[in-house]
């Protein structure tokens, strides 16, 4: 880029000018972006921006608006987004949303990053934030997520309004499934795995999506019976509407999907309280419509999910509850162990101190570290809504950190 020291210098009065003669890094990025820096650019440049940022922020704001009048014409015309981009259908009473991460490990940078969004948004337009652990898949459940989630959370968000906990819901999660056998638009089938994937990938019905209600309902019941199916026998299925092309979908993932199966591993919190368990599907539907989520910012490997969701409220004539959704593409660290299994393994094994040691990502550690959550805060919002993938080596990250840190 021409002129990129002049132009990232003019970013940075114009915003310091515009902030009480502080300005900031993200102002001075977005306006490089303006002028054509690439994202994948950025590590190239945030050493020099850095040091124009500290030039900056030296100055009187008498010297600051002279310096700018010299530069002003080295930046084009066009508006640089600051904060957050607007949302739409945004009510006047606020936006309902939710941050839902996976309770097989303790919380890490990539939920700082991915959970902070809707945290922001919810400081900015009112409304309620929801952190929901979803803790349905017994033998993967992080006991001490329960407590950890809720001090992560507690300290990176500063304003969640309840902690969702999934297994303490299950009597909500069966009212939905019955409502969905009795509808007719679930039905437990019998069909082995392979036997099903057979059907599937032939198109064609299997034998069970023919049955009756009264049939689907006694086998429902059977289902939850200690003494009925053993588990892998039976599988609650949704039943992909025609308009939808039932099991001709073109689609595989929306071809008769499965909403809940049996799993007799004990779970760390409702132990064998339970037999029959919701797949995410069933229980983040039921889950939304139940909380009256608005806004939804998630990762974009969920969209096929969100289309299982959206038939699943139309089945349940709750269609226009369904909410605005916006998928995020994913952070990812060249170097960096997010993998929550290979963390637990590597702390059981003592390669790692604990959750806290500083040589992990894990929030805990981050804390540790004197990170604040203003600067994880200040990149999320500097990202902003964006579906393209951010590919990051640690080394770069920090640094970004570190300058928002201050």
């Amino acid at each position: 880029m021409k002129n990129l020291e002049k132009k990232a210098k003019a970013y940075g009065l114009k915003n310091a000018i515009a902030h009480s003669g502080k300005a900031n890094q993200g102002a001075i990025i977005s306006g490089l972006f303006a002028e054509g820096l690439k994202r994948e650019e950025v590590k190239d440049v945030v050493k020099q921006v850095s040091e124009i940022l500290k030039e900056i922020n030296s100055m009187s704001l008498d010297k600051q608006e002279k310096e700018f009048e010299k530069l002003k014409d080295e930046i084009s015309g066009r508006e640089v987004r600051e904060g957050l981009p607007e949302l739409p259908n945004v009510p006047k009473s606020g936006i309902v949303t939710r941050f839902a991460p996976a309770a097989s490990g303790p919380m890490h940078l990539g939920h700082a990053l991915t959970g902070m969004l809707s945290s922001l948004y919810v400081k900015k337009y009112g409304g309620k934030f929801y952190v929901r652990i979803e803790d349905t898949n017994p033998e993967k459940v992080f006991k001490e997520c329960y407590k950890t989630f809720k001090e992560d959370g507690d300290w990176i968000f500063g304003n969640v309004t309840e902690y969702i906990i999934q297994s303490d819901r299950m009597d909500i999660y069966y009212k939905y499934a019955e409502k969905l056998i009795n509808s007719g638009d679930a039905y437990v089938c019998t069909c082995s795995s392979e036997k099903f994937k057979k059907f599937s990938e032939l198109k064609e019905n299997c034998p069970c999506r023919n049955n009756e209600k009264k049939e689907s309902l006694m086998r429902w019941k059977k289902m939850l019976d200690k003494k009925g199916y053993a588990e892998g026998e039976a599988v609650l299925r949704f039943k992909t509407p025609e308009k939808e092309l039932g099991m001709k979908n073109p689609n595989p993932a929306m071809r008769d999907f499965p909403l809940a199966r049996i799993n007799e591993h004990e779970h760390p919190r409702q132990k064998h309280k339970y037999r029959v368990w919701p797949l995410m599907n069933l229980s983040v539907t039921a889950d939304d419509i139940e909380y009256k989520m608005t806004h939804i910012i998630r990762a974009k490997e969920h969209m096929d999910n969100a289309k299982r969701q959206k038939m699943i409220y139309h089945a349940l004539g709750k269609e226009n509850m369904f909410p605005w959704t916006f998928f995020m593409g994913r952070y990812k660290f060249n170097d960096l162990p997010l993998a929550k299994r290979k963390i637990v393994a590597a702390i059981e094994s003592g390669e790692f101190e604990g959750w806290d040691d500083i040589r992990l990502p894990t929030l805990s550690a981050l804390k540790r570290r004197g990170y604040k959550p203003e600067a994880f805060a200040k990149l999320s919002e500097q990202r902003g809504l964006s579906d393209v993938d951010k590919v990051m080596d640690s080394k770069d990250l920090f640094r970004l950190l570190d300058e928002f840190n201050k």
